[in-house]
């Protein structure tokens, strides 16, 4: 059997798996399957290990909440003292209902409605991190009818490779996000000269999942060079916002440390004469969350091929609960809660009811299985449950807290008349 990746996941009696000293056979017991179960410790621990790594150098971590929007998860980390990143209104409003504090809050993304930005500005955050110069234009145009000064930062574009899935990586210039960094000088004497605009910062962000620090040096190396030219014009910045995007280990990957990224970043700011004194932002997701989740899931049917062809686990979790395999072809390790002494292991594809052949949470797993048999996906603490969809009409997982030795329900699982509550049937149609 393979290490286990992560410090909190351990076995026990039996070579029973347990999270955080937690069975997650009682888990399974007591709150059914799929469950995402993640451990309170886990994240914690990975935060103070990011803030430990600045030392007593000034800094903002903003939690990417797109990664696990959980209230419970919000409100652990507000209490830790997080700020949080968001990509919409109704992320915006999950922050505050977990009282978060609205002036650590950055609001990114390219498509900013107008009722967004109006209720970004009507709470207080911190700072909108502009995307276009469309969107420029609309955050001045709703900070006058309300009489307001919007804070805002540029996210720019720097080009940077950052050596990941297509579908996550966010810094070149053929992706959809930010202004390409020549154009940032013009926009920001703009967003200067406008009296309902307050220019605070510079954001980036270049990708997910990346195992390289190189890149993010590369990235805050170019936008150290964008600096030099607003301080010529006398445009004042007032922090750096670097973006997120640290990976994590789902199988073989080394990914570096909480240590060797923020040095990757200071070690170039801080040799700058300006950025030195600027607080630097980080946006972390997958980094705090991802390695301090499991999704369970309870195998329904075995379907051995008896000639050469795939044989298939078909467990009760599917590309719903998990989009990450199907969508990015993800590899996430697959361990059993309580492995089988004596049965011969075999190689299965883990693959869910949902009726499309994209279904799946896993290929070519080398496993001892039986019907019944319990399944923890591990490090799906992070876009496992967010991602998540009722396709099929099928009801989202329970979310459970491992919290000092307690297993806390922080989301009931979706009741099928529940997804319907908002459809109607027309009386023409009764």
């Amino acid at each position: 059997m393979n290490p286990l990746p992560y410090a909190h996941l351990a076995r026990g009696a039996e070579h029973e798996l347990s999270l955080d000293g937690t069975p997650l056979s009682r888990i399974a017991r007591d709150f059914g399957t799929p469950t995402y179960v993640y451990a309170r410790s886990a994240i914690a621990q990975a935060y103070s290990d990011l803030t430990r790594a600045f030392g007593d150098r000034p800094h903002q971590i903003c939690y990417a909440v797109k990664a696990n929007s959980n209230l419970a998860i919000l409100a652990l980390l507000a209490r830790l003292g997080a700020g949080f990143d968001i990509v919409s209104g109704g992320e915006l409003q999950r922050v505050l209902a977990a009282g978060g504090a609205p002036h650590k809050i950055v609001f990114s993304g390219v498509g900013k409605r107008r009722d967004e930005i109006a209720a970004a500005l009507e709470a207080g955050i911190g700072c909108l991190n502009v995307e276009s110069a469309a969107e420029l234009s609309r955050v001045s145009e709703i900070a006058r009818e309300m009489d307001r000064i919007a804070p805002i930062s540029l996210r720019v574009n720097p080009d940077v490779d950052a050596k990941t899935h297509p579908y996550i990586s966010t810094g070149l210039k053929d992706n959809k996000f930010g202004i390409p960094i020549a154009h940032a000088p013009a926009l920001y004497r703009q967003a200067a000269r406008d009296p309902h605009l307050s220019v605070v910062g510079i954001d980036c962000h270049i990708g997910s999942q990346l195992t390289d620090v190189t890149p993010f040096s590369d990235a805050a190396a170019r936008v150290l060079a964008l600096l030099d030219q607003l301080v010529l014009e006398g445009i004042e910045i007032k922090h750096l916002d670097l973006g997120g995007g640290l990976g994590i280990r789902y199988t073989d990957e080394t990914p570096p440390d909480a240590a060797d990224w923020v040095r990757a970043v200071v070690d170039i700011v801080d040799a700058h004469p300006i950025a030195r004194h600027l607080p630097i932002y980080l946006e972390p997701g997958r980094f705090l969350v991802g390695p301090a989740g499991v999704l369970l899931t309870r195998v329904e049917y075995l379907k051995p091929h008896p000639d050469d062809g795939k044989s298939f686990a078909i467990v009760d979790a599917a590309m719903n609960d998990l989009m990450r395999p199907a969508l990015y072809s993800s590899v996430m390790a697959i361990e059993p809660v309580t492995p089988h002494a004596t049965l011969p292991p075999a190689t299965w594809e883990i693959v869910g009811p949902v009726c499309e052949t994209g279904d799946f949470l896993g290929h070519a797993r080398n496993l001892a299985l039986a019907p019944g048999d319990l399944l923890a996906v591990l490090g799906a603490g992070a876009y496992g449950f967010s991602m998540a969809s009722n396709y099929n009409t099928r009801g989202r997982p329970a979310e459970v807290l491992i919290d000092a030795g307690e297993a806390r329900l922080v989301r009931a699982r979706e009741t099928v008349e529940s997804l319907w509550a908002n459809e109607m049937i027309p009386d023409t149609l009764r």
